[in-house]
């Protein structure tokens, strides 16, 4: 099993019998989504925005305009630190402050620099669009070099990381367990419906086989 070495940086405090250091479950994490949620400081303010990216390896992907404020404030910089979080469940307890949710959390900690090659530009988009839907990106008309030119793709290198993971039920004060008031969980998922075709398509157009298999993988 390999983990990430525990620092001041990536060292969960709160709730520590939560926490995991441990590379592979940390990219499930990653896998199972694909936004992920990015710090920067612009005048003297932090912002976080959401951003999609793309997983390989220990890289992450970002991409944006050759102007995205963002992006170039953490090229800026050369670091970066990034959260991608999945609710899975609303705990309601007997209790008020026993209420909470489970979920999966990681967060990561890297170095960033910019792609200026075409060739990995085009692996790194590619990268980001078959983390959004596998089979897509053989299935779309090639980038154009207007496109690539004004894209601006950056890589993350994952230097170290944590995660927090609660899967567990209602945990209450024992003399609350007698009480009549209803606990339990409820489970929350993130679901695919099924497609709309855009207007614009032929009318005899057949959905891509990818696209009713991310469908049928993701349906509720």
């Amino acid at each position: 099993m390999q983990e990430y070495s525990k620092s001041k940086l990536n060292k969960v405090k709160r709730g520590k019998i939560r926490a995991t250091y441990d590379v592979e479950k940390i990219n499930t994490i990653l896998d199972a989504g694909f936004i992920g949620y990015v710090s920067y400081i612009y005048e003297q303010r932090t912002i976080t925005l959401p951003m999609a990216y793309g997983r390989k390896g220990n890289k992450i992907y970002l991409h944006s305009s050759q102007t995205n404020r963002m992006l170039l404030a953490l090229l800026d910089v050369k670091k970066i630190s990034m959260t991608v979080m999945h609710l899975d469940a609303l705990v309601l307890a007997r209790s008020g402050l026993h209420h909470s949710v489970n979920y999966r959390s990681a967060t990561l900690f890297g170095t960033v620099k910019k792609l200026e090659n075409n060739i990995q530009k085009k692996e790194a988009l590619k990268c980001f669009m078959e983390h959004m839907m596998k089979g897509r990106w053989n299935e779309i008309r090639p980038m154009q070099q207007r496109e690539l030119d004004r894209t601006l793709v950056v890589e993350m290198t994952i230097e170290t990381a944590s995660a927090k993971i609660r899967d567990v039920g209602v945990v209450d004060e024992p003399e609350d367990y007698n009480l009549d008031v209803w606990a339990g969980l409820i489970p929350l998922k993130q679901v695919a419906l099924d497609p709309i075709s855009d207007k614009g398509l032929p009318q005899k157009m057949e959905m891509p086989k990818h696209v009713l298999d991310y469908c049928q993988q993701n349906k509720g």
